[in-house]
């Protein structure tokens, strides 16, 4: 006889963790109702600046069931990034720290996927889709609703140990034990994340506006980065972590535990100058396997001399 959901979600709960996950919840699947208008307003506004695909499959975004026949539940994975490692040359540009081992992308999606085995191995016959950032799905948003944080002004989801945390999902059809209670909102009255943001690019209904994010920026954008912007992306040239560092919450972040997020020791020992001398086979060698690959060598080098005032060729 199979489990019953309580006992399912509690031995899918200890898989996870057993499997190294941070933290793991369920939600309900179903129409983000709450979530529509404010996604609709967000796109009217031009946020989305040119990531298009933004602006496609808003029904399926707001809806897993269109995703997955019948589906039933979300489930919720976290996973920690945080290292406290900095680079040793104040000068040199900076990566958001999630890009400094390999891709996420490729770790992430092996452990759903021995996760998914997992939960067919104890529930039989299961339809079920996992998913980090390869589908429209509003991971922060189930992570909340699956009780395992809250969406603060930075619009990251924020836990009690802070923000440094890749989310992960497997919709499927099986009917578990659902969280019925949100996390608490913690960021009260502060608003260090939007004060610190050198463009302005963090608006107060906690979205925000791409066009001036750094990470947006320096990762999706493909065309020249505004001029006005100059001097105000503090040496970083793929991603962000500012409004993540002043958070107050990530004071209480816990250092990660996967070797595979270990910072590759020769992007903290270049110089400015190695940089900017850096080869196309060089970024291929040093960024293999790597998130930065997602801007390209082209995109990297117009960030370097972006940030440098010299003339990209």
């Amino acid at each position: 006889m199979l489990p019953d959901k309580k006992q399912l979600s509690q031995l899918i709960k200890q898989q996870a963790l057993n499997l190294g996950f941070s933290n793991i919840g369920f939600a309900e699947a179903g129409f983000l109702s709450t979530q529509a208008a404010t996604y609709e307003q967000w796109l009217k506004n031009g946020n989305q600046a040119g990531m298009q695909y933004m602006e496609r499959n808003i029904d399926k975004r707001l809806n897993p069931k269109l995703l997955v026949d019948n589906a039933k539940t979300v489930i919720s994975v976290l996973y920690n990034y945080y290292t406290p490692k900095k680079l040793s040359n104040p000068d040199a540009p900076q990566f958001s720290i999630y890009a400094n081992g390999t891709d996420y992308h490729y770790v992430i999606k092996d452990m759903l996927t021995r996760l998914t085995n997992f939960i067919l191995s104890i529930a039989g016959p299961v339809n079920a889709r996992s998913f980090v950032d390869s589908a429209p799905v509003m991971d922060k948003i189930w992570a909340q609703k699956a009780g395992l944080g809250w969406i603060g002004k930075n619009s990251c989801l924020i836990t009690p140990t802070g923000s440094f945390y890749f989310i992960g999902e497997i919709i499927c059809d099986l009917e578990l034990a659902y969280n019925n209670v949100e996390m608490k909102d913690y960021c009260g009255n502060c608003t260090r994340c939007i004060q610190a943001c050198p463009t302005g690019a963090i608006n107060t209904n906690r979205t925000i506006n791409s066009g001036k994010c750094i990470s947006y920026l320096t990762i999706e954008e493909r065309n020249e980065i505004p001029v006005e912007l100059k001097q105000k992306f503090e040496n970083w040239v793929f991603g962000c972590d500012i409004c993540q560092n002043v958070c107050p919450h990530n004071s209480r972040a816990i250092i990660h535990n996967e070797q595979a997020f270990e910072p590759n020791p020769e992007l903290f020992s270049k110089s400015l100058t190695d940089w900017l001398q850096l080869s196309k086979p060089e970024f291929k060698r040093l960024f293999k396997n790597s998130a930065v690959q997602r801007t390209g060598y082209k995109g990297l080098m117009r960030n370097i001399t972006f940030i440098n005032n010299v003339s990209s060729n």
